[in-house]
């Protein structure tokens, strides 16, 4: 099915747009909620972020990371969508694409690139890495994949959208007055050698033919899909504890990480959105510097780390072993009310099993006195966690497809989280393969 034929003209019922965000940092198997969702979708839309953070996907073509594709690539009736909210690198894309059809090489998927994207650039991933260095011990944890200077310069209205890199002249006019301020910041800030306007322009143009057969106008393929009834999933990348605004700030990414920016992003009204799928963890964990209140050390996080997923805690872009806790209610209820989830998706609650006792992370304590309310980010490195203690299951559940047939002091834990982040959990994953799930 091509892109023009999944715009059909359909017969005008009601479409249903769900977001599919994280309730928490970031790493809370959100790419695995889209897979199985994008089963019943026609679009799949990443809306904002980069190569900076991966959804892996375990499905029956084997173990993927996906960075910049949308988690609906593996669905070939599913059109995928890169919206103008993302950050994105044309270089990194081919080698990403590559990895996923030599892992499945008879796949055919469909993928739009919204003309309205801007690029990351050679220059951006220098600038990144340059001021980690420059930082020294009070470095943000970047993955130096050049976000933070590729969205600080889009908001200086300085990037290249993906439409400019036709035209010839228009092209080197933009590239020759970006790089005269790109120079003065790389030579005089940083040291280091200046870069020549034209090389950049000759890594772009090769990639004219590659932007021409992907290229489209998302905003208006969008409108048609809901005029049509279409399903449309937008994907969100980290969490909202990463979010500029209501995150843990400075230690977010540099897009917005809500469901709010959803729209603007993807390119829909904000009215147009219907569900708001939050994910979380059924134990916490995050990537990257900041503070961490229900964070675990020595060999009680290694256990939990190592149990973790389907082969640990470990980034899926970085590598980087994962930061992990157990379940903190007060920043996920907070995280869920930024989303305005309207349902709530655990994932991991397997690896849980071999506790006898599951801690859960009911308020914090600060400077003696305790709250459930998630606190500024000044306060957090001064918070100590709270626990309540519930009993443990202490059987495999892997597989288990029905709630029901979860041993009971499983089922306690979902109900008692549930409650105490105030939405109701509709998807509780028991494993990292697809068919590894519960509809509740």
């Amino acid at each position: 099915m091509s892109i023009n034929e999944s715009r059909s003209s359909g017969t005008h019922c009601a479409p249903k747009v769900t977001a599919i965000v994280g309730a928490n940092w970031g790493d809370e198997g959100k790419g695995k909620i889209t897979d199985i969702k994008a089963g019943q979708a026609d679009v799949v839309v990443r809306f904002q972020g980069g190569s900076n953070a991966g959804h892996t996907i375990l499905n029956k073509y084997g173990k993927f990371a996906l960075h910049q594709l949308p988690s609906g690539v593996f669905y070939e009736n599913v059109v995928n969508i890169i919206g103008n909210g993302c950050a994105l690198n044309l270089e990194y894309l081919e080698k990403e694409i590559a990895k996923v059809m030599e892992g499945a090489p008879q796949l055919k998927f469909q993928l739009m690139i919204d003309r309205r994207v801007p690029l990351v650039l050679p220059h951006h991933i220098q600038l990144d890495e340059l001021e980690e260095e420059r930082r020294g011990d009070r470095q943000f944890g970047s993955t130096k994949a050049g976000i933070a200077p590729f969205y600080a310069e889009k908001y200086f209205k300085e990037c290249i959208q993906i439409n400019e890199i036709f035209d010839d002249a228009h092209l080197k006019n933009r590239l020759e007055y970006l790089y005269e301020k790109v120079n003065l910041t790389l030579v005089n800030v940083y040291k280091a050698q200046p870069v020549k306007f034209m090389d950049i322009y000759d890594r772009i143009v090769k990639y004219r033919d590659f932007v021409e057969k992907h290229m489209g106008d998302a905003t208006a393929f969008l409108r048609d899909a809901r005029h049509n009834g279409k399903e449309i999933l937008l994907e969100g990348q980290l969490g909202a504890l990463r979010d500029p605004g209501m995150g843990i700030y400075p230690y977010v990414t540099s897009s917005h990480t809500l469901a709010g920016f959803a729209s603007v992003g993807a390119g829909i009204p904000p009215y147009a959105i219907t569900e708001i799928l939050a994910v979380t963890k059924a134990y916490s964990s995050c990537v990257g510097a900041g503070p961490f209140v229900a964070e675990l050390f020595g060999d009680e996080a290694q256990e939990l780390r190592m149990r973790g997923g389907d082969a640990g805690e470990f980034g899926a872009t970085t590598g980087r072993p994962r930061r992990v806790g157990y379940f903190d209610a007060v920043a996920t209820r907070y995280g869920a009310q930024c989303q305005a989830a309207t349902q709530l998706a655990m994932t991991g609650i397997d690896v849980l099993s071999y506790l006898d006792e599951i801690p859960v992370c009911v308020a914090y304590e600060i400077n003696g006195k305790q709250t459930t309310d998630f606190p500024a980010p000044s306060l957090l490195d001064s918070a100590k966690p709270v626990y309540e203690t519930l009993p443990g299951f202490k059987q495999d559940i892997r597989g288990i497809r029905k709630f029901d047939d979860l041993p009971e002091n499983a089922k306690n834990y979902v109900r008692f989280v549930e409650k105490q982040v105030g939405v109701p959990i509709t998807w509780l994953s028991n494993g990292p393969k697809r068919e590894e799930i519960v509809e509740l």
